[in-house]
């Protein structure tokens, strides 16, 4: 097969795969999370330092990333770096690949988790947003995962964690933009753990329903919280539990499980019209952001 100059071949796997029944290799790797300064972006940081991973921590909020990083270096005797970088711009997924590979930062464990969401109608959106909303979601997550991937399969040892959500499960009205990002974070991300589930490196889809941090708080309404609220607490750990099980994707909660498998036996007529009237702003015309990682 010829390669271009923009394709690499993939070298082959110096180790056998990682099993998956075993679970993964936390201590003594080093972990990407992206959106690390709240949210699940912290959670996830805080778990994985307690359990031995070296971080790179990455967001738009530098303060707030060198006071957890620096926090969680003390207490858990591991090494965290800081990277300030807006994942929504262009390029920004080539920058950070670029940035760890000046400071020698070999990523065990990649956690895509950045993204943001908008309520209210498609058309009152400033354009601008909506880009940014495709870019930071799509794009950087697609970008970020196409760049640290090819260590890993040359190591035969690794993982990628792409954060979706249940909104992925089918269309959402009023919330158009962010239930097509996160099908496509679905859709790409199971695809991609089937390539890679003899090569060593797990790939898993983490869909939550509503989780409780800022978001709801941003956005001003609680009418996408759809289902029982969970804290990211509870999330995380569901997430790490399934990435040791080497699973492709999880839904956390047998509640939000339910609402996202029975899509699949509603005709599509039926759920778009019970979407519709439950996400339909109270004020047809009004739209809010909500940025899940800043």
């Amino acid at each position: 097969m010829q390669t271009t100059a923009s394709q690499s071949p993939v070298r082959p796997s110096v180790h056998s795969p990682a099993p998956r029944g075993k679970a993964f290799p936390y201590a003594g790797h080093r972990a990407l999370v992206t959106g690390a300064s709240s949210g699940l972006g912290e959670v996830f940081a805080r778990e994985l330092a307690a359990r031995g991973m070296d971080l790179i921590l990455v967001a738009r909020s530098e303060d707030r990333m060198r006071t957890l990083a620096a926090e969680l270096s003390k207490a858990h005797d591991i090494q965290a770096e800081v990277i300030a970088l807006d994942l929504g711009r262009e390029g920004a997924g080539r920058e950070l690949h670029a940035r760890c590979q000046a400071k020698g930062l070999r990523v065990d464990l990649l956690v895509n988790n950045a993204g943001f969401g908008m309520h209210g109608a498609f058309d009152a959106a400033p354009f601008a947003r909506q880009h940014e909303q495709v870019m930071l979601n799509v794009t950087s997550l697609a970008d970020t995962t196409h760049l640290f991937l090819p260590d890993m399969l040359a190591r035969g040892v690794g993982g990628i964690l792409n954060v979706a959500s249940i909104a992925g499960f089918q269309p959402v009205p009023y919330m158009a933009i962010y239930g097509a990002t996160k099908a496509f974070v679905l859709s790409f991300t199971e695809a991609l753990s089937e390539e890679t589930r003899e090569r060593g490196v797990r790939v898993l889809a983490l869909c939550p329903g509503p989780v409780r941090t800022a978001f709801f708080d941003v956005v001003g309404t609680q009418q996408a919280a759809v289902g029982p609220m969970a804290t990211a607490e509870e999330v995380v750990l569901r997430a790490l539990k399934a990435l040791d099980q080497g699973r492709a994707s999880v839904v956390p909660g047998w509640r939000n499980w339910l609402q996202a498998n029975l899509t699949r036996f509603t005709p599509r007529w039926l759920g778009l019209r019970v979407a519709g009237g439950m996400m339909k702003p109270r004020e047809a015309t009004g739209t809010g952001t909500a940025r899940l990682a800043p």
